[in-house]
C-alpha cells in the first residue's frame, strides 16, 4: 500500500526539544498556527508524516513529538504514563514551541492526551481533532458489553510480563495480528510497521508504551484523574471514528455530547482503527476543514 501516510521520507527528520523535565523528539513542518500531532499505539509518529504535510501546505506549523517513552524520545523519570502526564507533556511542548494557543490532533493514546490537555488548561488549547478514542468518561465508565470484549487485549497487558515477552516474539506475529484485526481488510505494510517494531525491540521501550494501558486501573482511583479526565471539555472539539474499527467500535461515540461543553463534531470515516493510514486523504480532510474554521 502506498499513501501520504507512509512513515519514511527524506523530508522529515527528527529534531529535538526539552519539555515537562525530558526530552522529546518530533517530526516538523510548515510555518503558521502551532498543531501538535499525537499518535498512538502501536504505533509512532512516523505514522503521522501524512498529516503534518498536510498540515504544513494548508497553512500550519506542524508538530508530531514522539510520545513519553517512545524512541527518540526519552524515558521519564518517574514512569510516569497517567492521561494526566500526557496532556501536561502537549501543554509544555506548546509552551517550549512558543505558542499562547495550539491545536491538537490525536489519535488512539495521542487522542487521550488531547482530552486531558484540553481539560487541564482550556486556555492554552484553541481546539482539538480526536480520533479512534472517544471521550474518557465515555470510554471508561459506560462500556457496553461488546466494547469490553473488543478491548480484550487491555485486560491481558495488565498481567506482568505476560504481553512483555508475549508481543515480542516471531518477528511481533501477535502484534501485527491484534493491529490488523482492528481494521478489517487492512494489512499493516513493512513500510509501516517497520518503525514499531524498531521502537519496541528494546524491552525498556516496549515496557513504557505498555505502561498507558498499565495506568489505567489508577485513574479510578485518583481524585485528580477524576476532576480533568473525565469532565466535560469546554475546547471546540471534532471527534473522528472509523466506521470500521474493531478496536473502539463506532457503538461507544454515541451519547457523548454531554460531555463537551463548546462545539461538538462527531464524524466518521470509511475505515478502521488506523484511519490516518488506511484513508489518509479522507482523514487529513477532515482535520484540516475542522482546523480551518478556528
Amino acid at each position: 500500500m502506498t499513501s501520504t501516510a507512509e512513515p519514511h521520507t527524506a523530508e522529515l527528520q527528527p529534531r529535538y526539544i526539552r519539555a515537562n523535565g525530558m526530552e522529546f523528539a518530533y517530526l516538523e513542518a510548515g510555518e503558521g498556527p502551532l498543531v501538535l500531532c499525537l499518535h498512538g499505539f502501536p504505533d509512532t509518529a512516523w505514522s503521522l508524516g501524512g498529516l503534518v504535510r498536510a498540515l504544513a501546505g494548508a497553512g500550519f506549523r506542524a508538530c508530531a513529538p514522539f510520545m513519553r517513552g517512545y524512541p527518540p524520545s526519552a524515558i521519564p523519570d518517574d514512569r510516569d504514563y497517567s492521561g494526566l502526564a500526557l496532556g501536561r507533556d502537549v501543554i509544555a511542548l506548546a509552551e517550549h514551541f512558543g505558542a499562547q494557543e495550539a491545536m491538537v490532533v490525536g489519535h488512539d493514546w495521542g487522542a487521550m492526551a488531547a482530552y486531558a490537555a484540553a481539560a487541564l488548561r482550556p486556555d492554552r488549547i484553541k481546539r482539538i481533532v480526536t480520533a479512534a478514542v472517544p471521550h474518557p468518561r465515555r470510554f471508561l465508565l459506560r462500556p457496553a458489553r461488546q466494547q469490553l470484549r473488543a478491548s480484550h487485549y487491555m485486560f491481558k497487558v495488565q498481567v506482568p510480563g505476560w504481553a512483555d515477552r508475549r508481543i515480542r516474539e516471531n518477528d511481533f506475529a501477535w502484534l501485527r495480528d491484534l493491529a490488523a484485526s482492528w481494521s478489517p481488510g487492512w494489512e499493516p505494510t513493512e513500510e509501516y510497521f517497520g518503525p514499531v517494531k524498531a521502537a519496541f525491540a528494546d524491552p525498556a521501550r516496549l515496557k513504557a508504551a505498555l505502561g498507558y494501558y498499565r495506568a489505567i486501573p489508577r485513574i479510578l482511583f485518583q481524585l485528580e484523574a477524576w476532576q480533568f479526565l473525565l469532565r466535560p471539555i469546554y475546547v471546540p472539539a471534532r471527534v473522528i471514528y472509523g466506521e470500521k474499527d474493531a478496536c473502539i467500535l463506532p457503538a461507544t461515540f454515541l451519547d457523548q455530547e454531554h460531555l463537551f461543553g463548546d462545539r461538538y463534531e462527531l464524524v466518521g470515516v470509511d475505515a478502521g482503527h488506523f484511519m490516518h493510514i488506511e484513508a489518509p486523504q479522507a482523514f487529513e480532510a477532515k482535520v484540516v476543514e475542522f482546523l480551518k474554521a478556528a
